[in-house]
């Protein structure tokens, strides 16, 4: 049965000669596989340039409720990308995010808040002009309250310490290796308290950022079961730096 839907590019795998899996985050089933045959070939219908990571989509896809590849119908970019694949740092920020989303996000059924925020994001992030150094801080701070582990704020603003274990911040030393101390328990503070129209508005050091970006991985880390390293984080901090 065909189906359409949106989509968001996570991974794409040369299979065989000519033909590519890739792996999609749909606003209908979650993250699936689909094939594209002929995808390598100088003339697809589906170029291999369609598919590049973050890149949005209309789909029309033929669906079965068994968890084996899919097949794609009808594919096209929508909306096309103007900047991103272009702009050494938004391109760098996209293969992060993508990497970290493709660890964070298995669930092969509809997941439509975190689509809808995720897809946004990088609408929002292609259109933008201004600075977006802080952009990644932001979208991940943010996507932890689709995942399950958004920080308690009880006590923001009146904290010197957020205890990585448990999301809390805390007027008090927690007993664990794993937390943020002044200044940096601020700094994460403004992260929680701005979005994306106002954050230029933060004006973190390079030192700064590549702190809480490390730290944020830990979070991530401590709250998703096997997530792990994520490789392309010391290519985005050299570009920012």
């Amino acid at each position: 049965m065909l189906h359409k839907t949106r989509g968001i590019v996570f991974k794409a795998t040369d299979y065989g000669e000519s033909s590519v899996i890739v792996q999609i985050f749909t606003e209908k089933f979650g993250l699936q596989s689909y094939i594209v045959n002929g995808a390598k070939k100088p003339k697809a219908k589906i170029g291999r340039n369609m598919l590049q990571p973050l890149h949005l989509l209309d789909l029309v896809v033929y669906h079965k409720n068994t968890g084996s590849v899919q097949r794609i119908s009808e594919l096209k970019n929508a909306p096309l990308l103007q900047t991103i694949p272009y702009d050494v740092i938004k391109s760098c920020i996209a293969i992060f995010l993508n990497e970290v989303l493709y660890k964070a996000i298995k669930q092969q059924s509809a997941e439509e808040n975190i689509f809808d925020f995720v897809f946004s994001a990088i609408e929002w992030l292609d259109h933008q002009n201004g600075n977006v150094a802080n952009f990644h801080l932001l979208f991940l701070t943010r996507l932890t309250r689709y995942l399950g582990f958004y920080p308690d704020r009880s006590l923001i603003g009146n904290a010197d310490y957020f205890d990585l274990k448990n999301g809390t911040f805390s007027k008090y030393k927690p007993d664990t290796v794993m937390y943020l101390s002044p200044p940096h328990t601020q700094n994460f503070s403004l992260l929680l308290q701005t979005n994306f129209e106002t954050m230029d508005q933060l004006k973190f050091s390079n030192d700064e950022r590549r702190y809480l970006i490390q730290k944020l991985m830990e979070y991530y880390e401590l709250h998703i079961e096997g997530f792990g390293n994520i490789r392309s984080g010391d290519v985005l901090e050299e570009v920012l730096s």
